[in-house]
């Protein structure tokens, strides 16, 4: 019977290492991936798929595939790196986000916001102050407006 080679952890292990790379180079330029990076979550996915199912393959048949013990310990070593990498991932885009430097010029809660005008979804131009009903000086009624911002770097 002729032995085959069980590549599959090695490939898992590659997929993983492409999908923590690839956000750092290249996905967190676009604000859909980098603010939540499931291209990489869906790449982690399926390279742990791949090395779970290589690591299976060693465990239940080893007398198929060549370097029985050889797969065993290969399959694991590279399991364990690749569940290494996701949790640096995880790590780095959850834990260590938390730990950006906050803005010097953005407003505080509950502080007034200054006047601005922006353009609305017609394009007409629309003025803090005119939603508020009050004058820039201060004087007149006061309604609520909610300003949201977006947390990134654009």
């Amino acid at each position: 019977m002729e032995r085959r080679r069980n590549f599959l952890p090695l490939g898992g292990f590659l997929v993983c290492l492409v999908a923590f790379l690839s956000y750092f180079l290249f996905f967190y330029q676009f604000p859909a991936t980098r603010d939540v990076p499931w291209t990489s979550w869906l790449l982690f996915a399926l390279g742990l798929a791949l090395l779970g199912v290589g690591v299976a393959r060693a465990f239940r048949g080893p007398g198929s595939y060549r370097g029985r013990y050889q797969g065993r310990v290969m399959g694991t070593v590279l399991g364990v790196l690749s569940v290494a990498v996701v949790g640096l991932f995880l790590f780095a885009t959850l834990v260590g986000s938390r730990d950006l430097p906050v803005a010097a010029g953005a407003p505080k809660v509950g502080e007034k916001a200054a006047d601005f005008v922006l353009k609305d979804s017609q394009g007409r131009s629309v003025r803090l102050y005119d939603l508020l009903g009050q004058k820039p000086g201060g004087a007149g009624t006061a309604s609520w407006v909610v300003l949201v911002f977006y947390r990134g770097y654009w």
